[in-house]
């Protein structure tokens, strides 16, 4: 059962008559979302829920971050700040959080690790930008745009460069390799994203291979090292671990069709955006499959070409070809299997929020 935002209060010892002023105003949203339904994704109901249950911690990762990008270089923080400022939904450290909560953890080491999965993936979505030649997101320019390809490469390396010094002072050697490893897949993740872009032969395997690599894997290590922060079991690491590959998968899955199915303010970056970089997506791939060979034809030359010249006949042909419904039947499935693994994550507010996570990966707009 979802969590409501009172329930949260209640247990974060907020006074009842708090608890409606603090609804209101709790955590605001820096780009528009849609409303579908009576819970939503990004800056919404749903959303707040999850961050209230770790606010005081939330918020103590806002301002570590912020100390973090200090540098004696200007154009360091400008960019830094830029980026971290333009928001987007913090999934990645609230993981981390509620990964550590749900194992009993009592510390603080777990703030500078959330800050740790934040900085890595900042500096990921500076070098995405560049090599995907992408000019918007979060609903304002890219750091590229806004400045250079070379200063967005460059603030991105610091912003890696900065999370590895961190990790040193967290002195775990054990959270220090899986997010090493983690990186290091990152980057091969990209590297396979990038020999397959224009390849109209791509398949449903190499495709998950991709999005296993280059997004899950960051999902998964933050949900394990929250885990390992806490002194967790041998089994909650496990579980926490898995579980967070299943939502990370999930994400993307649902990313890739919003490319297709979105609305460009809501999502804060323009749709088709995957289309136009020549990338071969689920619902791309699925479509290939069983369209028709004259609609194949136009699949296929969109995806080779990389243009948005035949954007609304591709959406139209994904769309009636099912590739929408399959992409987000899997990304279904990836959150059944997690939310049933928190079957043996002993009951809490944090479990409940972490199963929240699970649906809001699938039922989002943004």
């Amino acid at each position: 059962m979802h969590i409501t935002i009172a329930v949260a209060l209640t247990a974060l010892d907020f006074a009842p008559s708090m608890q409606a002023q603090f609804c209101d105003a709790i955590i605001e949203c820096h780009i528009p979302t849609a409303i579908a339904g009576s819970r939503t994704f990004h800056g919404s109901p749903m959303h707040k829920e999850i961050r209230a249950v770790v606010r005081a911690d939330f918020e103590a990762v806002n301002r570590f971050v912020v100390d973090q990008l200090h540098s004696n270089v200007p154009l360091v923080e400008s960019i830094g700040h830029y980026i971290v400022d333009a928001g987007g939904k913090r999934m990645r450290p609230i993981l981390v959080l509620l990964s550590a909560k749900c194992c009993g953890y009592q510390g603080d080491a777990h703030i500078s690790l959330a800050s740790v999965i934040e900085f890595i993936h900042t500096a990921t979505l500076l070098h995405d930008d560049v090599v995907d030649m992408s000019a918007m997101r979060r609903g304002r320019p890219t750091a590229n745009q806004q400045w250079s390809n070379p200063s967005s490469v460059l603030v991105g390396d610091f912003i890696y460069s900065r999370a590895f010094q961190i990790l040193v002072k967290i002195n775990s050697m054990e959270i220090m390799r899986i997010v090493a490893d983690t990186t290091n897949r990152i980057a091969e993740g990209e590297v396979l994203q990038l020999i397959n872009k224009h390849n109209s032969a791509a398949t449903q395997t190499s495709y998950m291979n991709v999005i296993r690599d280059k997004t899950a894997i960051l999902f998964q290590a933050a949900a394990e090292c929250g885990a390992i922060i806490a002194g967790a079991t041998n089994e909650q690491r496990q579980i926490l671990r898995d579980f967070g590959m299943h939502i990370g998968m999930a994400f993307q899955l649902i990313d890739d069709v919003l490319d297709y199915d979105g609305d460009a303010v809501t999502m804060g970056k323009n749709v088709g955006d995957d289309l136009a970089e020549g990338k071969p997506t689920l619902p791309l791939i699925h479509a290939m499959r069983t369209a028709s060979p004259e609609d194949v034809e136009v699949l296929r030359a969109s995806i080779t070409n990389g243009t948005l010249d035949h954007l609304q006949s591709v959406i139209a042909i994904v769309r009636k070809s099912g590739g929408l419904e399959y992409t987000r039947q899997l990304a279904q499935d990836e959150v059944d299997k997690a939310r049933a693994l928190l079957r043996d994550i002993e009951p809490s507010i944090y479990r409940s929020a972490l199963e929240d996570m699970a649906d809001l990966a699938l039922n989002r707009s943004s």
